[in-house]
C-alpha cells in the first residue's frame, strides 16, 4: 500500500492539472444551451475510463448521458459501485464570483471554480485512486462498477429507471458516494442521514395584464401580495410549517442522536458569525444542528413579480410565482407532502386569482445503519489519509439516489464526501481545498484495500 500513496502523492502537479482541466468545461446540466458541455464532460470521463483499461460506455437516457464502466478483474473480493455526478449548478449571479467559474483560480490552498466540490474534485479523486493501483500493480485489490450522472443538479430524473432496470449489472457490496462534507476541516466524518426533498412552484395569475397602480389598486387584487400573505400562513409563530399534516410521518430523534449532536464542536456564533446574521432563526425546541439534520423545513427559494428594474413602474402585476423546496425526514414522502402542501395554498388562495401549483423534483431521505462494516472501514481509511478519528454525522442537503442505490441493490450506501462546509456549494465561489482533494485521493485508494479484508 506504500508504494501506492506514494505514486499518489508523486502525481499530486498532474492530478491538480486534470481537475482544472475538467473544471473548465461548463456542464451545467439546468440549462438547454449547455447540453453539448454536458454531453463534452461526459465524453472526457469516457475516455479518461478508457485510458485506464476499465470497460466503460456513455449510457444515452431522455436527458443526459450516463457514464457507466467496470472492472472486475479480483476474483473473491468485494464489488463497490463508485457514484458521482459530472454535471454543476449554473452560475449567477455571475457579478459575485471573483474570478470566472469556468476558468480555475487557485486562492490560498484553494481551487476556486463551478464543481471544485460538488462534484467534479470528488467525483476525480477516485478516478485518481483507481489510477493509482493500476499503474503501481496493474490491478485493483476490489472489482469496481462506476456510475456517473448528469443529471444530479436537476432532480437525477433518468438515473432511477436506469438502476431499476439494471439491477443485475449493477449489482455490488457497497456503493461509495463522495457528494458530502467534513463536519468540520480537520474532521473526517461519514454520513449516515440525509434530507430529502420535495420541490415546487406556485403560481397566482390575477388580471389579464400588468394594470396601472392608480387606477387599479384597491379595486383588483395584487397576486403578489396574495402570494406573500399566503407564503406567510405557512409558518407558525414557532416556525413550525403549517400545513396539515405535514410532520405526521417524521421520524423523531433519539435521546443518543441528540447527546452524539450536542457533543459535536458547533458552536452557534461562530455560525452565525460566518453567515453575517445578528440572529438565527429555526423551529423552536431544537438546536441548529437538530434543525439542519433531523427536522423538516419549507423554505422559499426565489420570488417573482410585477416591475423589477431600474427606477420606477407603476404597476399591479398581473401574475407573481415563487418557488418552494421542502427538506424532509425520515420517514416523509416527497409526493405526500407535495399533495398536503398543494392542498394548504389551494385552501389558502381567495377566488380573487387563480393558481398553478407545478411539480418538479424530489427524492426521499436517507438514513443508514451506522455500523456496518463498509461504514467502519471508510472510518479507518479517512483515519489513516487525514490522522484523525472519523465522527458519524447527519447532513442537511439531499442526494436522493442514495435511497435508490439501497432499494433497488440491498447494498449499503457509504457516504465519504470530501467537501467542507465552507465551499460554497451552489453559490459564487465556490472552491475545495487542494489538501482535501489530494488526501481524498490517498483515503479512496485505502478503503479499495481495507475493503479486502471484510
Amino acid at each position: 500500500m506504500d508504494k501506492v500513496i506514494a505514486r499518489i502523492r508523486e502525481n499530486a502537479d498532474k492530478h491538480r492539472e486534470e481537475l482544472r482541466e475538467l473544471l473548465r468545461i461548463p456542464s451545467i446540466s439546468a440549462d438547454p444551451e449547455r447540453k453539448g458541455d454536458v454531453e463534452k464532460t461526459a465524453q472526457w470521463l469516457l475516455k479518461r475510463l478508457q485510458g485506464l483499461g476499465i470497460s466503460s460506455e456513455i449510457v444515452p437516457t431522455a436527458g443526459h448521458p450516463i457514464v457507466y464502466g467496470e472492472h472486475l478483474h479480483a476474483e473473491g473480493a468485494p464489488t463497490i459501485l463508485v457514484y458521482g455526478h459530472y454535471d454543476v449548478q449554473p452560475v449567477d449571479p455571475l457579478e459575485l464570483w471573483d474570478s470566472p467559474p469556468f476558468e480555475p483560480t487557485e486562492r490560498d490552498g484553494q481551487i476556486v471554480a463551478r464543481g471544485a466540490s460538488d462534484d467534479k474534485g470528488q467525483l476525480l479523486i477516485h478516478l485518481l485512486a483507481v489510477e493509482a493501483f493500476l499503474q503501481e500493480r496493474g490491478e485493483l485489490p476490489v472489482n469496481l462498477k462506476i456510475v456517473f450522472e448528469g443529471e444530479e443538479e436537476v432532480g437525477s430524473p433518468n438515473l432511477p429507471p436506469f438502476i431499476e432496470e439494471n439491477r443485475e449489472k449493477l449489482a455490488c457490496d457497497a456503493v461509495l458516494v463522495s457528494d458530502t462534507s467534513f463536519f468540520a476541516k480537520g474532521m473526517p466524518s461519514i454520513l449516515y442521514g440525509l434530507r430529502g426533498l420535495a420541490y415546487v412552484e406556485v403560481i397566482l395569475r390575477g388580471p389579464n395584464r400588468d394594470l396601472h397602480s392608480g387606477e387599479f389598486g384597491g379595486a383588483v387584487a395584487n397576486p403578489a401580495d396574495v402570494l406573500a400573505r399566503m407564503i406567510a400562513a405557512l409558518h407558525d409563530e414557532d416556525r413550525r410549517v403549517a400545513v396539515p399534516g405535514f410532520y405526521d410521518e417524521v421520524r423523531e430523534l433519539s435521546d443518543g442522536e441528540r447527546e452524539t449532536f450536542a457533543s459535536l464542536p458547533h458552536d452557534e456564533n461562530d455560525y452565525r458569525a460566518d453567515l453575517e446574521v445578528e440572529a438565527l432563526e429555526g423551529e423552536k425546541g431544537f438546536s441548529t444542528l437538530e434543525r439542519l439534520w433531523a427536522r423538516p423545513t419549507l423554505e422559499v427559494n426565489g420570488m417573482v413579480s410585477g416591475f423589477t428594474g431600474e427606477g420606477a413602474k407603476t404597476v399591479l402585476p398581473a401574475e407573481a410565482s415563487c418557488k418552494i423546496s421542502c427538506r424532509l425526514v425520515p420517514n416523509q414522502d416527497p409526493e405526500q407532502i407535495e399533495t398536503l402542501l398543494e392542498a394548504r395554498l389551494r385552501e389558502l388562495c381567495p377566488p380573487s386569482v387563480t393558481m398553478e401549483f407545478v411539480r418538479h423534483h424530489g427524492g426521499g431521505p436517507f438514513l443508514a445503519e451506522p455500523d456496518n462494516p463498509y461504514v467502519e472501514k471508510a472510518k479507518e481509511a479517512l483515519e489513516e489519509a487525514f490522522g484523525e478519528k472519523a465522527v458519524l454525522v447527519r447532513g442537511g442537503g439531499s442526494v436522493p439516489i442514495t435511497g435508490v442505490f439501497t432499494d433497488q441493490l440491498g447494498a449499503p450506501c457509504v457516504l465519504m464526501g470530501f467537501g467542507l462546509p465552507d465551499d460554497r456549494l451552489h453559490s459564487p465561489n465556490e472552491k475545495m481545498d487542494w489538501d482535501q482533494f489530494h488526501r481524498g485521493i490517498e483515503a479512496s485508494a485505502r478503503f479499495m484495500q481495507e475493503v479486502t479484508k471484510i
